[in-house]
């Protein structure tokens, strides 16, 4: 073939294999002829590249080589042996993915990474039925070449109907003797034992669920996104038998002590152990680390998403989804933080788990469950990861030996003390104690309490110490002539006083004003949410907003604390000519 300045020779194997030899002359075509005519009895086939341009044109597959032809002439060819996936796309495209080599950044050279067909229905050259069209039958076509380029090697063990959890989708998992493939109804990974790194073997405590996940580098790539973890859900109690298709020979020579003829146990046992001998990988298990419930890993979220968190021997891990390792070697220190730090509400009954990295990265592990807190510091604690806030000053050994001796004591936990204590110094002093404010639906995203203090959500002792401080402040709403603290006779009253209806109205806080906004969507794209769940989403997204975001709600807030101020000084006045007349109730 012609190309750009030479001539190409492409040397055809009966294997399927292609060779390209690049740079011959004019004058070297006649003398190659002749001696491949010579030596093999082959002619030599003379084949024309298309420069139209065009990119319509039909497809032929010789051996693992794909050819693009424009009418009689070549436009293009590639090796399938590069192909890492192919995936259909709607009913019509087939996309392949090449692998990514890694050295073309060095080299400043471009990489070809992935390459999209359109398969009409009305297609002749592959001709579909009721059950596939036409683009299926390409992208079967070209399968069966990119699964060990055309060779009839079987597969060691086959699992049908597995379900993933990333990438999302139930497949047919075949473990052969080089590579694991993944099939689904769209997507087709063909991964190298080479490319695994460990896998994970971690049971959902109270849950019929186990999760596998293998770890990849490089990562496996659908689309524009990288996946460098498989997780895999297995149901735990299924149980299955497979017999290998390997020899016995092959299974003395090169599975010595690795593999065995044929299993039966549990689906996820038998997934991993079969795996574990054909890669080579290592298995890691759950650590010594007990939640609670006597669970593996404890409830969190990470960036909206609810999962378990996996203490493990030297790492954390996230499942299911964004599946995140953490390796304890990767961690500068670790903070726990009371639960809505920074938000517009407090619950004791949560707490938040925040990893900072050596890198500077972040992570944020919200929602874990407060009676979680000891077993997680004292497994945090044994690692000898740096703890950043001990609670009480005297470092790391003084820090462990306060919540063991609280183990039996919430009350006495000083970590946990100083999360109220800190959560009691941010509360906003600007509202004033001398009016009740108008009780609204508004209310805190995570917590049951009203925005007027009401103590609905606190605890005994709380609540005395909060009617207490009520009844000790509380003022008459009309007659303000003493500030001094009420008699013994006053303090007998219910701290609970009936509002002045001409009091003015409090200002409504920002997350008030968004929580207003947003209601009414959520409540219309979400009708079967509960009153409860609309606060938490509500909650979450204000979260995530940026400082722009929430910029026009603070904006409205202070608007409405500015005609508070007026409005409140008008009454005061008022209330004060009332006093200063004799007029008293």
């Amino acid at each position: 073939m012609r190309i750009p300045k030479s001539y190409q020779l492409s040397v055809g194997t009966k294997e399927g294999l292609c060779y390209r030899f690049f740079g011959f002359r004019e004058q070297d075509v006649s003398s190659l002829t002749n001696y491949i005519q010579k030596s093999t009895g082959i002619t030599p086939q003379e084949k024309q590249l298309s420069i139209s341009g065009q990119n319509w044109g039909g497809i032929e597959i010789n051996g693992n080589v794909l050819c693009f032809n424009v009418g009689s002439k070549e436009a293009f060819e590639v090796s399938l042996a590069d192909v890492s996936l192919s995936q259909m796309q709607g009913k019509t495209d087939v996309v392949l993915e090449f692998h990514v080599d890694d050295t073309t950044g060095a080299n400043e050279k471009d990489s070809l990474m992935d390459l999209s067909f359109h398969v009409p229905t009305s297609n002749t050259q592959f001709i579909g039925d009721e059950h596939r069209t036409s683009a299926q039958m390409l992208w079967q076509a070209i399968s069966v070449q990119i699964d060990g380029g055309g060779s009839s090697e079987a597969a060691v063990a086959t699992f049908d109907g597995i379900a993933i959890l990333t990438p999302r989708g139930r497949y047919s998992v075949e473990l052969h003797q080089s590579f694991l493939r993944l099939q689904g109804q769209a997507n087709d990974f063909k991964i190298q034992y080479s490319s695994i790194l460990r896998l994970f073997v971690l049971p959902k405590s109270h849950n019929p669920h186990t999760f596998v996940v293998i770890t990849l580098d490089p990562p496996i790539r659908k689309g524009q996104t990288l996946y460098p973890h498989i997780v895999i859900q297995f149901e735990t109690e299924t149980i299955v038998e497979r017999e290998l298709t390997l020899s016995e020979e092959v299974l003395a020579e090169k599975y010595k002590d690795r593999l065995q003829s044929s299993y039966r146990g549990l689906i996820h046992e038998v997934f991993s152990m079969v795996l574990r001998g054909l890669s080579g990988a290592k298995v890691t298990r759950p650590s010594t680390f007990r939640s609670c419930q006597d669970g593996y890993a404890v409830k969190s979220s990470l960036k909206a998403e609810d999962g378990l968190l996996y203490p493990l021997e030297k790492a954390f891990f996230f499942l299911p989804k964004p599946p995140t390792l953490i390796s304890h070697d990767e961690i500068e220190y670790v903070e726990f933080e009371r639960h809505g730090a920074g938000g517009a509400s407090i619950s004791s009954h949560y707490f938040d788990l925040l990893v900072k990295l050596k890198n500077d990265q972040e992570h944020l592990f919200r929602n874990i469950q407060r009676n979680e807190y000891h077993n997680l510091f004292n497994f945090i604690s044994g690692k000898h990861l740096k703890i950043l806030n001990l609670g009480d000053g005297q470092g790391r050994a003084g820090g462990v030996t306060a919540v063991l001796q609280s183990t039996d004591d919430d009350s006495v936990d000083p970590h946990l003390e100083r999360i109220k204590n800190q959560a009691g110094n941010e509360e906003s002093d600007e509202e004033d104690e001398d009016f009740v404010a108008e009780k609204d639906d508004s209310g805190s995203p995570t917590d049951d309490s009203d925005e007027d203090g009401s103590d609905a959500s606190l605890s005994g002792e709380e609540k005395e110490k909060s009617s207490k401080k009520e009844a000790s402040t509380s003022k008459p709403p009309v007659k303000k002539k003493q500030k001094s603290v009420p008699d013994e006779g006053s303090q007998k009253k219910k701290p609970k006083k009936k509002k002045d209806p001409n009091a003015p109205k409090r200002a409504i806080a920002p997350f008030m004003y968004f929580s207003k906004a947003e209601r009414p969507n959520i409540k219309s794209s979400n009708p079967e949410l509960a009153t409860t769940e609309i606060a938490k989403k509500l909650g979450e997204r204000w979260q995530k907003m940026s400082a722009e975001e929430r910029q026009p709600y603070i904006e409205q807030s202070q608007v409405d604390k500015q005609r508070y101020a007026e409005e409140s000084a008008a009454y005061r006045g008022a209330s004060t000519q009332q006093g200063s007349g004799g007029g008293s109730d």
